[in-house]
């Protein structure tokens, strides 16, 4: 009764305010905003504004912020001493680094160790997934042992490999001087010394790559297996036409990781050739980046190659991103 009057009144009276819980009225105008943005951003959106947004403009300051501002000082002439003179931006950083022949090195070296690393990795771990799923026994402890090398750092494993490659008590270098082949510079040696890094790192990240395979190759039914026995194709044929075709996300899933981690290799080569020396015949563009910005005090050079090594992981990353989003994955 009480309610029915209430109406009443504020219909005579033109009062458009609606009931709150606590006792209080608001206008019309308050509830449709708050409802038209719901109803534009979504219940579920608003409701974890306080969860999601802290954290969101933290990593944007820290994250994209030191991004932007490095770009900036690319653009200067910047050498780490005093203050950064902002009134005279260009892009001599950037011509000066296609004008380095070190740079250009560099270059060169980082998208071998790239393409090298990225495709043995791709293959080894095709090979030890596919030797895995075939049932063999103790098939828990051979994926352990595989995936083991994966969970060491990078320091770790420069300095286990550089103990491996050493010239006189290195195990490479006795199994070779073993069977009469002679023994190597592994890390002396420009001409070796990528061909080093790349095995190391294979060695590392091929168990990555195989329990990503293996994961795809236990999700593919099993009558696939089925139907191509029955057609009579050979186990090599079998996996050749049937069952790698269908692998195709895993391997760019794998791909793009792996592809990141080459490019994040610094602490690698700078634990396994030591120093800010530049590292013969494996000379990237981290390392060269880091040596150009704390040796050489060239701070606006060293952004400059940083700049250039952040848009080649987002060339990297970026068109993975956009096709998964295209797919309904992100």
């Amino acid at each position: 009764m009480r309610n029915t009057i209430r109406r009443v009144k504020r219909r005579v009276t033109g009062d458009t305010g609606t009931v709150r819980t606590d006792g209080g009225t608001a206008t019309a105008t308050e509830s449709s905003s708050r409802s038209g943005l719901r109803a534009y951003l979504g219940e579920d959106f608003v409701g974890s504004l306080p969860f999601w947004l802290p954290p969101f403009l933290l990593m944007g300051f820290f994250v994209y912020g030191a991004i932007g501002w490095n770009f900036i000082i690319s653009l200067t002439d910047y050498q780490g001493f005093g203050s950064v003179d902002y009134g005279n931006l260009d892009f001599e950083m950037y011509t000066q680094a296609f004008n380095d022949p070190g740079f250009i090195s560099a270059t060169v070296h980082t998208f071998v160790l790239l393409l090298a690393f990225t495709g043995a990795c791709l293959v080894v771990g095709l090979v030890m997934a596919i030797l895995v799923d075939r049932k063999i026994r103790f098939e828990n402890t051979f994926r352990t042992i595989y995936l083991l090398p994966f969970s060491l750092s990078f320091v770790v494993t420069a300095q286990f490999w550089l103990w491996m490659y050493n010239y006189q008590n290195g195990i490479v270098n006795i199994v070779l001087r073993t069977f009469g082949l002679g023994q190597y510079q592994w890390i002396g040696d420009p001409q070796l010394v990528l061909g080093a890094v790349v095995f190391a790192l294979v060695w590392q990240f091929s168990g990555y790559a195989m329990v990503v395979y293996l994961a795809a190759l236990r999700a593919i039914p099993t009558e696939h297996y089925e139907a191509a026995k029955v057609d009579g194709a050979s186990t090599l044929r079998m996996y050749w036409r049937v069952i790698i075709p269908q692998l195709k996300n895993a391997v760019i899933s794998a791909a793009v990781v792996l592809m990141v981690f080459a490019l994040k290799a610094f602490d690698f080569l700078y634990s396994l050739v030591g120093g800010f020396l530049p590292p013969n015949g494996s000379d990237i563009l981290a390392t060269k980046m880091v040596r150009e910005a704390f040796r050489n005090q060239h701070w606006a050079y060293g952004s400059a190659i940083a700049i250039m090594l952040f848009l080649l992981a987002l060339g990297i990353i970026g068109p993975y991103l956009i096709n998964q989003y295209r797919h309904g994955n992100l």
